[in-house]
């Protein structure tokens, strides 16, 4: 039986092994993160030869985000249930198999299709990644592995971006998608070989759990539930950058294109550094995530009424790191406190249904912002339209209860054990 007030067994016993349980877990996603960001370079070229029209296009995102939220609503109780070794080999395998079958699509109800079951596996990886990395790494050193963790989100549309268009050049869209879809499919194997789930008791013996997770107790957790309407609210700003932010450049301020996606890519480039950095801060400091988180929010809506406020590339380029880091940090703090808040035996399900939300202020955010700008014409109305998301969401964060750090372990495993009572 578990201590109740120990770090995790796993974490103790194998302080090396939990390192490659990290780098899996982040390369699965990271690879779920290039899959769904190739659709963004690849997707005029898809466009053209399927006959699809420019404003159609956006029906095969909206597949993809159809099945993205429901799979990180579910896939988080299938991973409590079937373990995250199983969850995060199987959906990264299935996504692979469907980039495959798109990157062979001759209609384009066909290609929406696949889109859509691609996105229904593709968001199920996240959560196996954070409860496997919640029961490998004690409280007080998960903040920085989160934060390495989260980094695939950028890292995927780094690759994207770098490496589709040069595969359309010298071949086709196809061949992007065959490429990423059997490397993704690699991975998954990989995964499943070499992942264990590091749970203790009768459970990981049969590789699953012996009953279904009881989700009551997550439910009614309020400190969740303010956690979800929080990211919400950075997503909103976060997302809504991305989406709308090189079209508002150069219809607004007359940017280059090519100078637009320059800055962009600086505002990404620093969440690389940004995430484990936060992460590793906050482990050293050992005094909670709440507050740092609501500081990055309150930073992040700040920063996007500077941004709004400039009229030049070279004001836009100077302030988008400082844009980047606000729009990115706050992530892993969150994510985080996840199994501190819930308990690491339903960390999976806890993680999956608060992505879920998050993700809607990322589906909603673009017909708001474009609805402000088309009626107002202003760049700047556009940016304190972003910005009220995450000051929001700093809001939101101070009514959120945080356990200290010290406990936060104590609490997880007497969940656990208290679960694995409850199942014999």
């Amino acid at each position: 039986m578990t201590a109740p007030h120990s770090a995790p067994a796993t974490a103790a016993k194998a302080p090396a092994y939990r390192w490659v349980i990290l780098i899996l877990a982040w390369l699965a996603f990271t690879m779920t993160s290039v899959d769904r960001s190739t659709w963004g370079p690849a997707s005029a070229s898809v466009g053209e030869a399927l006959g699809v029209s420019m404003a159609g296009l956006g029906v095969f995102a909206t597949g993809y985000y159809i099945g993205y939220v429901i799979s990180n609503a579910g896939g988080g109780f299938l991973t409590d249930w079937l373990g995250g070794r199983t969850i995060l080999s199987a959906s990264l395998f299935a996504a692979g198999v469907f980039m495959v079958c798109f990157g062979s699509s001759t209609s384009a109800a066909m290609g929406i299709a696949f889109q859509a079951v691609i996105g229904l596996f593709a968001g199920a990886d996240y959560s196996a990644g954070v409860k496997l990395i919640s029961t490998w790494f004690s409280e007080r050193d998960r903040g920085m592995a989160m934060g390495v963790f989260m980094t695939a989100t950028s890292l995927g549309t780094v690759v994207a971006n770098t490496v589709v268009p040069r595969l359309i050049q010298w071949h086709d869209w196809q061949t992007s998608y065959h490429f990423f879809g059997g490397v993704s499919i690699a991975v998954a194997v990989a995964c499943y070989v070499l992942v264990r789930n590091g749970d203790t008791g009768p459970a990981a013996a049969r590789g699953r759990s012996a009953a279904l997770p009881d989700l009551r107790p997550m439910a009614r957790n309020r400190d969740l539930l303010l956690l979800g309407l929080a990211g919400f609210g950075g997503l909103w700003g976060t997302y809504g950058f991305i989406t709308w932010s090189n079209t508002l450049m150069v219809d607004g301020n007359g940017v280059d294109p090519v100078t637009a996606g320059t800055v962009v890519a600086v505002f990404a480039f620093t969440a690389v550094i940004g995430k484990p950095l936060i992460g590793l801060v906050t482990d050293l400091i050992g005094k909670g995530r709440r507050l740092p988180t609501v500081v990055v929010l309150a930073f992040f809506s700040a920063t996007l009424l500077v941004f709004g406020a400039m009229d030049s590339a070279t004001a836009f380029l100077w302030v988008a790191p400082f844009l980047g880091l606000g729009a990115y940090i706050y992530s892993p703090l969150m994510v985080t406190m996840i199994p501190n808040v819930a308990g690491r035996a339903l960390a999976g399900s806890a993680a999956g249904a608060t992505n879920a939300v998050w993700q809607l202020g990322s589906v909603i955010v673009p017909v708001v912002v474009g609805a402000v700008y088309q009626h107002t014409g202003s760049f700047y109305a556009a940016f304190v339209t972003l910005a009220v998301g995450p000051l929001v969401g700093a809001a939101v964060m101070l009514l959120v209860r945080e356990q200290a750090p010290a406990n936060a372990d104590a609490r997880a495993g007497a969940g656990a054990d208290t679960a694995r009572a409850a199942r014999t």
